[in-house]
């Protein structure tokens, strides 16, 4: 069975970067698609990026040109690169793995990111 763990959550100033980072546990390849989704308090959950085996990429229009979303196969791991972060960022972040688009079979538990103004 996959298992998906997030770290990196962190808080930051605006205009500021973190990484966050997805170790996949178990057989990763019944994973095709991976994303992470964030949801703020009292908003709906919602898938800021995804990245396909092949490795398209789709992002939410309020994150595009400030996050990268990038899977290392060989290190098992998935990352989102966030640059420029704005306050409207905070929230909980949550990595997800799935065999079809969008990805939900598999969530992680979440990490925190807050940013200050």
């Amino acid at each position: 069975q996959v298992q998906l763990v997030e770290s990196g959550g962190d808080l930051v100033q605006a205009g500021g970067s973190l990484r966050l980072s997805c170790a996949v546990s178990g057989s990763d390849r019944s994973i095709d698609v991976m994303g992470w989704y964030r949801q703020a308090p009292g908003k709906q959950r919602e898938l800021v990026a995804a990245v396909a085996s092949g490795g398209s990429t789709n992002y939410a229009d309020s994150v595009k040109g400030r996050f990268t979303i990038s899977r290392d196969r060989s290190e098992n791991t998935a990352y989102l690169q966030m640059n420029s972060l704005k306050p409207e960022d905070t929230a909980v972040y949550y990595c997800t793995g799935g065999t079809s688009w969008p990805p939900r079979d598999t969530w992680g538990q979440g990490t925190q990111v807050t940013v200050s103004s």
